[in-house]
């Protein structure tokens, strides 16, 4: 299997400002406040792209599904910071599944070496543009200093 063969078999199309490919895949009943009840994603990868550094008012769960390992760097609203593996090398420390806490700036790309990866995403309630928050370089370098790097190769206008 191929990136893309996933991007003709889901008709992947470019996630707007965060980059990277997805489908929606499940989006449940709408609720009073007109968001969606829950929403699930398939997205994709290359390791010539990257998922902007971006945070959402609610918890997201990452899905890891196929290809190579995907490396996430994890803002906390308290100022720490962490990086976690996406990835089926479970014993070695790769989580095939990761909660994000909601208001985390998060970002990944694939690991180094690597090719692609192939992951999903799920929110309850569900996900909305309105939400979305895409994360300013300078404000996240300002705010999380020893991350500097990492939030510079993770930002784009």
């Amino acid at each position: 299997m191929t990136p893309e063969d996933l991007v003709a078999h889901y008709g992947l199309e470019p996630i707007p400002r965060e980059g990277g490919l997805f489908r929606q895949t499940w989006a449940g009943p709408e609720r009073a406040d007109g968001r969606p009840a829950g929403t699930a994603i398939v997205a994709l990868l290359t390791a010539d792209d990257f998922s902007a550094l971006h945070r959402l008012p609610t918890d997201e769960i990452w899905h890891f599904y196929l290809g190579d390992p995907l490396e996430l760097l994890l803002l906390a609203p308290d100022g720490t910071s962490a990086t976690a593996v996406l990835g089926p090398d479970v014993l070695g420390g790769q989580r095939p599944q990761l909660t994000i806490p909601a208001g985390t700036w998060m970002g990944g790309r694939v690991v180094a070496g690597g090719a692609w990866a192939f992951f999903g995403c799920t929110m309850a309630p569900g996900f909305t543009y309105e939400g979305y928050e895409h994360g300013d370089a300078d404000a996240l370098t300002a705010r999380y200093p020893d991350r500097a790097d990492r939030i510079a190769g993770l930002c784009r206008p």
